[in-house]
């Protein structure tokens, strides 16, 4: 009786159980996490899928992000995007450039990493805003050893854009220059859905960087 129950209260805890018939077959669950985004006092549940099975080795896999919402005591598909994420192997030398989903006051992140000897990594930051998914914050990070490592900080609900580069002398082991500006990219609006689908550029006033969204 007591393994019957531990059975029953996995699947009541565990929704990805319960969602089996709303994921493609051909579909495959390789993370997830639950939690407010609305604010509603209801958990959504955030899965990221890989949009079919490998049949070859290094096959890059496109991947989408689904997000279930409970109504009526069942989980209905909300939200879906097929550009906030990176394939399977598109991190480069790295291969799979996946680095994690938080929930975080109601805010949704997804991180990414790759590179070889030039490493990059970024966050997205989205809020649930008139009825969809925005992108409000936008961290990375770019460089390599001995040569420069470059933050920017880009909080797209104000504007503000902070750019920093640390330029590295590995053979006397210090940062010999360093390079900070502050300024301001405002009316942005990307969503969750069209991540992708807008290739933005932005150039520092100061040094005259490109800053790639």
């Amino acid at each position: 009786m007591k393994k019957i129950t531990l059975i029953v209260l996995f699947i009541f805890l565990n929704p990805l159980l319960v969602l089996g018939q709303n994921i493609p077959k051909n579909y495959v669950v390789i993370d997830s996490i639950s939690g407010d985004l609305d604010n509603d006092n209801i958990k959504e549940l955030v899965i990221v899928l890989n949009t079919k099975k490998a049949e070859k080795e290094n096959e890059n896999i496109p991947r989408e992000l689904r997000i279930y919402k409970k109504i009526n005591k069942k989980w209905i598909n909300w939200k879906n995007s097929e550009q906030a994420l990176y394939g399977s192997r598109e991190g480069g030398m790295v291969g799979d450039p996946y680095a994690g989903i938080k929930i975080k006051n109601g805010i949704l992140l997804i991180s990414h990493f790759g590179g070889s000897s030039w490493k990059w990594g970024y966050t997205d930051k989205y809020r649930f805003q008139n009825e969809n998914f925005y992108l409000i914050g936008y961290e990375s990070n770019y460089g390599r050893p001995c040569d420069f490592w470059e933050n920017v900080d880009f909080n797209l609900s104000t504007g503000k854009i902070i750019f920093e580069r640390e330029f590295e002398d590995c053979e006397k082991e210090k940062i010999y220059k360093k390079e900070n500006e502050t300024f301001y990219e405002k009316k942005l609006k990307i969503t969750l859905e069209k991540r992708q689908a807008q290739k933005i550029e932005i150039t520092s006033p100061k040094y005259n960087y490109k800053i790639h969204l």
